[in-house]
């Protein structure tokens, strides 16, 4: 018997390469959208088809979702120079490609990466961008054709985006730029990909369903500060960050991104996703049960994560004494 395939978008990235393996582990042939040839350990071992091409391309789309069971569109920009970038690919690409699957005759089911980010679309145009894609999706296919996932903060090893929290720890801070009754809330990138697939395998159509670790609760950032200064073995000094000299600094790198065409890591929405007093995930806003539940702690997380940064070189190596 024939495996289905798994088409999916975004499959090079940092989510994606182990959802890709994930997908694999489930029984599915994956399909990959790429630009160019996915050289990567973590997909060296992965049997996998490639279709050259991108989300602004109609005959890289049709190619990748024919004959396809189900399509996980996990691609699209956590931060660009300009927000109408955010909007080309999070909005504008997921319609090109739900658009694609209504065409085809034997129409596959989607299962859109979002982010929670999307539940407070007022809060940056990531946000609203991530939300304006799940209307793509929502307008375009009906409900048994569709599944949302708004998977919380990610990390694990081959994660960027949180190397400077880590770097920054690693010298014994643990910056606070938050109130300190917020809620944030994680998930391990393996925990991430194999709920994710379990969705794609299993879920019944038309849910918004929201990862979270075994503590969809979140932690507050002095527990937050607590478990990293676990990971590294040491106690980390909180440091409060001002508000109004944070809030300057954004909005200086992002006139710097618009002028020179380069992506800042901190831009004025982005402080307000990062301050954000509830990334809580609700109870009902959990996948449903029978779909892989989170299976690595906060605790176990973070130190596999340093120990990868350490072994990899983004981290020194850990210090004497």
């Amino acid at each position: 018997m024939t495996a289905p395939v798994a088409a999916l978008t975004g499959g090079t990235g940092f989510l994606g390469r182990p959802l890709a393996a994930a997908l694999a582990a489930r029984g599915y042939r994956v399909r990959l959208l790429v630009r160019r040839d996915p050289v990567h350990p973590q997909l060296r071992d992965l049997d996998f088809e490639i279709v050259p091409g991108g989300l602004s391309d109609p005959g890289a789309l049709d190619r990748l979702v024919r004959g396809a069971a189900v399509v996980v569109h996990a691609a699209g920009l956590v931060k660009a120079a300009r927000p109408g970038a955010l909007w080309a690919a999070n909005r504008d690409g997921t319609a090109r490609l739900v658009e694609t699957m209504r065409r085809q005759a034997g129409r596959p089911r989607l299962v859109l990466v979002s982010s929670l980010a999307a539940r407070e679309p007022g809060l940056s145009p990531y946000a609203a961008s991530k939300r304006a894609g799940e209307a793509a999706a929502e307008a375009g296919l009906t409900p048994a054709e569709r599944v949302i996932v708004r998977p919380t903060a990610i990390y694990g090893p081959w994660d960027c985006e949180l190397l400077d929290f880590f770097r920054l720890a690693d010298r014994g801070l643990m910056p606070v730029p938050g109130p300190p009754d917020a809620r944030l809330t994680l998930i391990h990138v393996e925990d991430a990909a194999a709920a994710i697939a379990a969705l794609a395998w299993a879920a019944p159509g038309g849910g918004v369903h929201a990862l979270a670790d075994g503590n969809p609760d979140g932690y507050g950032w002095a527990e937050l500060g607590q478990a990293m200064g676990a990971a590294f073995g040491r106690r980390l000094r909180p440091v409060r960050v001002p508000r109004l000299p944070i809030a300057l600094f954004a909005r200086a790198a992002a006139a710097g991104a618009w002028a020179s065409g380069r992506p800042a890591m901190l831009t004025p929405g982005k402080l307000r996703e990062l301050t954000h007093r509830d990334w809580r995930v609700r109870p009902d806003e959990l996948p449903p049960a029978g779909i892989a539940g989170p299976a690595v702690s906060l605790a176990q997380g973070l130190r596999a994560t340093v120990e990868w940064y350490r072994q990899a070189g983004w981290l020194p190596a850990a210090r004497a004494g």
